[in-house]
């Protein structure tokens, strides 16, 4: 097999990789969005019930689906206040986030104004919602029950100051008081969530808290035929410390079978390109994860809700549950600094375990380097270079390989001459040869093909990494997760490839494989041309120190040509 070959399959692995990615997201296409707000507002008003006596924990609730429509005549008339922080605009009532603007990033279509993320409009719907089921007496729900503690209704988080408290209460006739408390910090896109029930009564209260996520799959922005919006998982996501992740697209809802796991800790999610959304129980509370669909919505809408802990609370008692809600992008390290198992996986490198590892640590180590150079284009020019130092024995192994077989392109010419179209012969004495000559026609094998999951780990992690969303390089390279607007760098990739090719020695090529070789640039030139550009210029990096080394080793160990 000569290097010739091993491109040419290196290559048609990638176009065969890309291709079943297009292919995956045509028959991934979500749900279409619906037509009218009535379909997206048909209510599902019952809230989670369970049945039986209520014990300490629920084992398996049956619920039925909460509503998560936003036009119901309850969450219609309930009060609702304004939070802003440094980083989040967000609206809400006692039992529902209804609204979340992400201050710090423009969204797609006109690059200045905010993100949002959770929204209202039935085309975007998207809403946190948490409330209390109780058998034995009157509860809050997520759309009616908690008011504003005090007449204020727009709260802002001081110059100065890093805490922010905002306050809802319940009473119900039967003596309990739920007094909710949301608390914003400066800079944390986690919102947390404190319920302390106190029961005034002279029986026994038994409760429930329900946290949920429920929302209309988005539209996709799509900014060309390889978009990283297309590929980047759009759907519910879980985890457990038995099962560990678990991740289910929307269109899969009702085909994957039903979700009754109860867990201890864990976390819940809706994820989408760069964003995310997740409720965090507390590590030692025993909830139940499940997924539905809720009646009415005509495919529409997705829910994704963790029940529980329950709440037995003795007359004159008090208890307290605890959530944190993650509402914002995919940031790494604040992900990590929640200290919550599972957690970083939010951040969806890929959907294969080891690709996904090996696209989190070449996003450490380009965060590293990020760390030094303060630009993003920079530390992936330099992550290349990192690359190739560790790689140097086995791309030095085949770039000498490749040399020995230039400089015995003549001894090769005059043997396909010898032998004609005897192509069994041909290929027995050029083996000889390399025999003879100490020359390994696989010696660039290994290196060519292991750059096949480093690409497509690098593209996963350039795709999916928002912190090099918008981020700019040099001159016309503004956004690295976005195509070259003016096509320059697919352009010196091909220029690349080209000088590349016409070092690699095409003695003995079968002709039909010489004339692929040539259009391969082009191909590939305008493959790239709707690649990420911090992709490309990874490539083109990575092609020129290649095609560096590969000429010094040319000069080095092919000279002069080996005489028959």
């Amino acid at each position: 097999m000569n290097q010739t070959r091993v491109f040419l399959i290196f290559a048609w692995l990638m176009v065969a990789t890309l291709l079943w990615m297009e292919w995956g997201k045509e028959q991934a296409a979500p749900a279409a969005a619906p037509t009218s707000a009535a379909a997206a507002a048909t209510p599902a008003s019952t809230v989670p019930t369970t049945g039986g006596n209520l014990p300490t924990v629920p084992s398996a609730p049956a619920m039925a689906a909460p509503a998560p429509a936003p036009a119901t005549a309850a969450a219609a008339t309930a009060p609702t206040v304004t939070v802003t922080t440094d980083v989040l605009k967000l609206v809400l009532d006692g039992g529902e986030l209804r609204q979340a603007d992400l201050l710090k990033y423009p969204n797609e279509a006109d690059g200045t104004t905010p993100v949002r993320l959770f929204a209202q409009d039935p085309s975007n719907y998207f809403v946190a919602q948490s409330g209390w089921v109780s058998q034995g007496g009157a509860a809050p729900n997520h759309e009616s029950g908690f008011r504003p503690e005090g007449a204020q209704h727009d709260f802002a988080l001081a110059p100065g100051t890093d805490l922010l408290e905002v306050p809802f209460v319940w009473t119900g006739a039967n003596g309990v008081t739920i007094r909710r408390t949301y608390r914003f910090h400066r800079g944390d896109y986690v919102v947390k969530v404190r319920d302390d029930v106190v029961n005034a009564g002279t029986a026994p209260w038994q409760g429930f808290v329900y946290r949920q996520l429920s929302r209309v799959p988005r539209a996709l922005v799509k900014s060309g035929p390889m978009s990283a919006e297309s590929y980047s998982f759009q759907g519910a996501a879980w985890y457990s410390s038995a099962d560990k992740y678990e991740k289910r697209k929307y269109e899969d809802f009702a085909d994957d079978g039903t979700l009754d796991k109860q867990v201890t800790g864990g976390w819940i999610g809706m994820l989408q390109h760069h964003f995310f959304a997740a409720w965090i129980p507390g590590a030692n509370d025993v909830s139940t994860f499940s997924l539905a669909t809720p009646s009415g919505s005509g495919g529409s809408q997705y829910l994704i809700r963790e029940v529980g802990p329950g709440v037995n609370v003795a007359p004159g008692a008090t208890a307290t549950t605890e959530a944190r809600l993650w509402v914002g992008p995919k940031l790494v390290k604040q992900i990590e600094a929640q200290r919550v198992p599972g957690l970083d996986r939010a951040v969806d490198f890929s959907s294969y375990s080891l690709m996904a590892t090996l696209a989190g640590w070449l996003f450490w180590v380009l965060e590293k380097i990020y760390g030094l150079v303060g630009n993003w284009g920079w530390a992936i020019v330099g992550l290349v270079v990192l690359l190739k130092l560790v790689m140097y024995p086995l791309s030095a192994a085949q770039y000498k390989s490749m040399a020995k077989m230039r400089k015995f392109q003549p001894r090769i010419a005059q043997l396909k001459e010898r032998y004609g179209d005897d192509k069994q012969k041909f290929q027995m004495a050029m083996m000889e040869l390399y025999k003879k000559e100490k020359i390994n026609p696989v010696g660039g094998c290994f290196p060519i093909l292991l750059q096949m999951p480093v690409f497509l780990a690098l593209y996963w992690m350039l795709s999916e990494s928002v912190e090099l969303r918008h981020t700019p390089w040099i001159g016309w390279i503004q956004d690295l997760t976005a195509r070259d607007p003016y096509f320059v760098l697919p352009l010196i990739n091909i220029a690349v490839m080209w000088f590349t090719q016409k070092l690699n020695p095409t003695t003995g090529m079968d002709p039909m494989q010489a004339k692929m070789m040539q259009f391969m640039p082009l191909v590939f030139g305008v493959m790239f041309a709707f690649f990420p550009a911090g992709l490309v210029l990874y490539w083109i990096t990575n092609g020129a120190l290649g095609l560096l080394q590969q000429w010094w080793m040319v000069k080095r160990y092919s000279e002069a040509p080996a005489k028959a």
